[in-house]
């Protein structure tokens, strides 16, 4: 492990007031989004894609990192060249999610643990060959009756320190993720008691397992109520509970804290994300960011719907999501940003029916 390289890797990772394209989705969690939005399920058209995403002109001004997922990271564009070699030319950072997906947590009704610490190694070894330079592990856990356990919270940190560890072995920087779903009638306390549970219980075994704390980032979810949950709190409140959670157990040591969406709008989630900016009365000891996948991409989807045509509108509606929390991070953002997006979208959308007809 070089720490010195690991640091700076992270460091660059937090850099600038940007933040990390999630782009690491299944190719089977591509083709159900390709579904509801009517467009073909095929390798050539997830390629194509993938092509357009890491292609958006000016993407490198606004993201640092990029996070891909098995197939894309051996995927090459229209004219032979291989996305990571793309990447790198716009200055983006090239990742890779090395979890193999949630399995059912035995003994545990209604909790999940995340699976492939088996032949991890070999597995990150090749990816750094392949140009890799940080990776990522998602564990998942739910809020419910008498959920989470105190052994499904362990599993996970547990499986977590392990995966960070490798990954710094190999060197990459491991990027932490243990996420606490949106999902059920929680409270917006109840969530911040678990995700307080949770990250201390990550940070436990982290240094267990003698991670480099300097040498990894955390990408945790925002302190949200659940979304069927009958009060909703403002946008303040949602920054205020998220950063009063993370300061009570996020050591300092940490370079960078890069949110995931979740399941938010990309609205909201900009909003929130700059409101965390916006009301901390003191400096934050770490980097405040995002890693966003749909929060980011889900406008270019609905936009490109599986033609080239649109191709171009649909790299515009990308760069502006993330332009727009480039800005949160620096709490600069504006709900009017996106307004005029809007605006400009439909403009975009008249003129292409016309030249198509």
């Amino acid at each position: 492990m070089n720490s010195r390289t690991l640091i700076e890797t992270a460091k660059a990772l937090v850099a600038d007031a940007k933040g990390l394209l999630a782009m690491d989705e299944s190719n089977s969690t591509c083709d159900k989004r390709f579904a509801k939005s009517g467009i073909e399920q095929s390798e050539e058209t997830r390629r194509a894609y993938r092509e357009l995403l890491v292609t958006t002109p000016g993407l490198g001004d606004v993201i640092s990192g990029a996070i891909l997922y098995d197939e894309t990271i051996r995927q090459r564009g229209k004219d032979g060249t291989p996305f990571i070699e793309t990447l790198v030319g716009a200055g983006i950072i090239p990742g890779i999610k090395v979890d193999i997906g949630a399995k059912d947590l035995a003994g545990h009704p209604g909790e999940l643990i995340t699976e492939g610490l088996d032949g991890l190694r070999v597995r990150l070894k090749e990816y750094v060959d392949m140009g890799a330079r940080f990776a990522k592990w998602r564990a998942i856990i739910v809020i419910g009756d008498a959920l989470p356990s105190r052994s499904g919270i362990d599993a996970n940190a547990h499986a977590l320190a392990r995966y960070a560890c490798l990954s710094q072995e190999c060197g990459l920087v491991p990027v932490v993720e243990p996420e606490v779903l949106m999902d059920g009638n929680h409270t917006l306390s109840r969530c911040e008691e678990v995700t307080e549970d949770v990250l201390s219980s990550v940070f436990s075994h982290l240094r267990a397992q003698r991670v480099l704390l300097e040498g990894m980032l955390l990408k945790p979810n925002m302190v949200l109520p659940g979304l069927s949950c009958a009060t909703q709190e403002s946008v303040d409140e949602v920054a205020d509970a998220t950063i009063r959670c993370l300061l009570r157990v996020v050591p300092a040591a940490v370079p960078g804290i890069m949110f995931l969406s979740g399941g938010q709008s990309g609205e909201l989630a900009s909003a929130r994300l700059n409101a965390m900016h916006t009301r901390a009365k003191e400096p934050l000891p770490w980097a405040v960011a995002f890693s966003f996948g749909r929060a980011i991409q889900q406008p270019a989807l609905e936009i490109w719907r599986g033609e080239e045509i649109h191709a171009k509108d649909a790299q515009q509606a990308l760069h502006h999501r993330a332009a727009c929390n480039r800005a949160a991070c620096r709490g600069e953002y504006r709900g009017e940003m996106d307004r005029k997006s809007s605006e400009q979208t439909s403009s975009n959308n008249n003129r292409n029916k016309v030249a198509v007809a």
